[in-house]
């Protein structure tokens, strides 16, 4: 690896975590990175800066592509594809989560939807059925959240996130305006 040593730092642990969010290790070094870069990098500066095998950097960056996380740039005159991260670390955040959510989420909704559409025929199938409703309306939940979070502007996602425990209170002066207290199902805290 030829690499400064914050930026092989950096690179390796990206890599590492890589592996444990179920993407492969080089593929994390590969766009940590491309996310460093002062500039787009061709395959064969990438493989030099690693010391990747080209096959291995080609992947990479074929599985990067597929989930729209790196921009595929040309330079005048030269015939060799240049890569890059986008700018906006939100851009990145929000095509990461929609993209999980695809692989991930949709997947399962779909599922659980047509499991609940099916007829229980024992006492354990009606029983699972529930707990698998639960799930349903959780994954429901948080998906229409999503929908609505993702239409934020980069601005006030920053001031939602920056409320951090203040939503709370927020809400509890609502409750007390409205003359409404909180919504609890029994046994579920949290819950409205």
């Amino acid at each position: 690896m030829q690499l400064p040593p914050l930026i092989q730092t950096f690179v390796l642990h990206f890599g590492e975590m890589g592996s444990r969010w179920g993407i492969n290790r080089t593929v994390g070094q590969i766009y940590a990175l491309l996310f460093v870069a002062e500039r787009a990098l061709n395959a064969d500066e990438i493989v030099e800066r690693l010391g990747l095998s080209r096959s291995n950097v080609s992947m990479g960056l074929k599985e990067l592509q597929a989930w729209n996380l790196v921009r595929l740039q040309h330079v005048p005159g030269d015939r060799r594809d240049y890569f890059s991260t986008p700018d906006d670390i939100w851009q990145i955040v929000r095509t990461l989560v929609e993209e999980r959510k695809k692989r991930e989420v949709d997947p399962t909704l779909t599922l659980l939807r047509e499991i609940l559409m099916q007829e229980p025929r024992t006492d354990e199938e009606r029983h699972a059925q529930a707990r698998l409703r639960e799930m349903h309306d959780l994954f429901e939940l948080f998906a229409g959240w999503y929908a609505d979070v993702r239409r934020l502007e980069t601005e006030r996602l920053i001031q939602l996130l920056s409320l951090g425990a203040r939503v709370q209170r927020i809400l509890e002066m609502k409750d007390r305006l409205l003359g409404a207290g909180p919504r609890r199902d029994e046994g579920e805290p949290g819950r409205s």
